[in-house]
This record gives C-alpha cells, sequence and structure tokens, in this order.
C-alpha cells in the first residue's frame, strides 16, 4: 500500500533514485555487464580470426562503451519494471520499500528517469557504427516490454533474458559489422543461464507471487523447478563449451578454457543444493551467486583472449 511522505529533501529524493535505478545494488548491473564484455571480447576473436589472425582484442572505445551502456540500460530496465509493478510491489515482502511502492516517488518520475537513462544509452550510439543504432531499438522494445510480461505469460523470464542478452548481438554488429552463428549461440547460453537464475530470483518470491496473480516460471515448473534449472544450466556450459572451442580450438591454448568451465558446474551444484530446500533466502541467495559466474567466465574468456593475442 503507498504511503504518504513529507517533502523529501533533497539526500532524500537522490537515495529514492538510487534506489528505483537499483544503484544502490550492482549485483544486476554485473549480471548484465559481464555477459556484454563476453560478446566484445569473442566478437574481436572472430574478426581477427576472418581476418587470418590467430586472435585479437576489442577496442578500448568500443569496450567502454558497451560497458557503460550495460549500466545505463540495466538502470532503464529497473525504472519500468518498477513502474510496471508499482501496484503489487506493496503486496510483496521483499518489494513493499521500494521508492514507488511506499510512495517517495511518483509514476511520472518512474517514467522520466527511464527516458533519461534511454537517452543517455542513445548518446554512446553515436560513437559506434549506424548499424549499431537500428539494432538498438530491439534493445528499447525489449527493455520497455518485459517488466510487463509477468501479466500475461507465464516466461516472463525469457523476455528479460532477450532484454539483458540483445547487447551481444549489438557487440557483434559493432565489432564484425553482423551478427553471426556464434554470436546466436553465444546468445542462446546466455538465455539458458539467466532464465535459470531468474527462476531461483522468482523462487524466493513464489508464495507472493501466486497470492497476488503475477505469472513466472517459478511458478510454472512448480516442483520440478530445480530440474529444469539444472537442465537450463547444463545446456549453458554444454553451448559455451562449444562457442569456446570454435574461438580457442585453433589456437595455442587448444581446448583448454573448456574445462574452465568445470569450476562454473560445481557453481551451479551448489546453486541448486540450495534452492533444493525452496526457502525464499535460499533461493535469493542462490540467485545471488550468480555474481561469480559471471565474473568468472568473463575472466575465462578475457584470459584466453590475452593469452592468445600476445603468444600466438
Amino acid at each position: 500500500m503507498i504511503q504518504t511522505h513529507s517533502p523529501l529533501t533533497f539526500t532524500q529524493k537522490l537515495r529514492a533514485y538510487m534506489q528505483l535505478t537499483r544503484f544502490d545494488k550492482p549485483v544486476g548491473i554485473e549480471l548484465l555487464l559481464w555477459p556484454t564484455l563476453w560478446g566484445v571480447m569473442l566478437a574481436a576473436m572472430g574478426q581477427a580470426q576472418q581476418q587470418g589472425l590467430t586472435a585479437g582484442l576489442p577496442s578500448l572505445k568500443v569496450f567502454v562503451l558497451f560497458a557503460l551502456g550495460a549500466v545505463f540500460m540495466r538502470a532503464a530496465g529497473c525504472a519500468i519494471n518498477d513502474f510496471a509493478d508499482r501496484k503489487v510491489d506493496g503486496h510483496v515482502t521483499r518489494t513493499k520499500g521500494r521508492p514507488l511502492a511506499d510512495g517517495r516517488l511518483s509514476g511520472k518520475e518512474a517514467i522520466a528517469a527511464f527516458l533519461v537513462l534511454v537517452i543517455l544509452s542513445a548518446g554512446l550510439l553515436v560513437f559506434l557504427p549506424i548499424a549499431v543504432f537500428y539494432w538498438s531499438f530491439g534493445a528499447i522494445v525489449l527493455a520497455f516490454i518485459y517488466p510487463f510480461m509477468k501479466r500475461y505469460t507465464q516466461l516472463p523470464q525469457v523476455f528479460l533474458a532477450a532484454a539483458f542478452g540483445w547487447a551481444i548481438p549489438m557487440a557483434y554488429v559493432a565489432v564484425q559489422g553482423a551478427p553471426d552463428i556464434w554470436c546466436w549461440l553465444l546468445f542462446l547460453a546466455y538465455m539458458c543461464w539467466t532464465v535459470a537464475y531468474d527462476t531461483q530470483y522468482a523462487m524466493a518470491d513464489r508464495e507472493d507471487d501466486l497470492k497476488i496473480g503475477i505469472k513466472s516460471t517459478a511458478i510454472l515448473f512448480g516442483r520440478f523447478d530445480v530440474v529444469i534449472i539444472s537442465i537450463l544450466q547444463v545446456l549453458f556450459l554444454l553451448i559455451m563449451g562449444v562457442v569456446l572451442w570454435h574461438y580457442f580450438a585453433p589456437t595455442s591454448l587448444s581446448i583448454t578454457p573448456i574445462f574452465g568451465l568445470a569450476l562454473v558446474a560445481m557453481m551451479f551444484a551448489k546453486q541448486n543444493s540450495a534452492c533444493a530446500s525452496r526457502q525464499a533466502l535460499a533461493c535469493f541467495q542462490a540467485f545471488l551467486a550468480n555474481i561469480w559466474v559471471g565474473r568468472y567466465v568473463f575472466a575465462l574468456i578475457a584470459i584466453a583472449c590475452l593469452w592468445t593475442t600476445f603468444n600466438g
């Protein structure tokens, strides 16, 4: 239920906007940032190999622009998500303190924040090829519609994954000029991982969502939730293994990076062991643990790219 507040001070207002855009909780930023940079790094590898080179690295400009774009678009997504959920967040234990739910910010202020962040993201496109601008419309549309999907489909996590993952084909367009089959395989791997971890997130809210009529994969999967999450994680590992084989098998590293995915498999096993209890806190902690998956896979790819670039 929305509460009434006396006028907020500048500091209180700033804090409310930070909470709206989740800049106070960088976990979501990392979950979007690291896969974006996977795409940037692997696209540069692909471009170098197309030119007959063993390996290559992206330009610092492209790397920084996509990193900033990931930060801005994730914040924009949070603002529009809270606008979409402004009438239901107050009924969910975990979200009732959000600034739209408790009345510290209005719906108009949330929309304004969304538009400002989208404009900031669009400003970055000036420094990239024009084709990236055209592809960015897909990101904007997905970022706007995915928060509303939980009212119309049991698969809102799929729309979230597509919205977050759209930076991957955009990175390939920026670096290579167009996405290729390996881009779409990386995108598919990312989709599997994201649906898995966002289902863990939804498991933490399942009881509240059932009461207020919100749809999610956690509800759709029911008692098979952990099994299906495990299947999605295995698909992620298999597809990522194929992608890494393509890029690094011809190099001096051969298939070594693929073995690095074994640690990710252990991370997933630990997450699923926690989720098996179906306790909200355990499921939420499993979701949070995915930032280490993103960080580790980025480190694996970055080290492999650097090694092959400087060691042949």
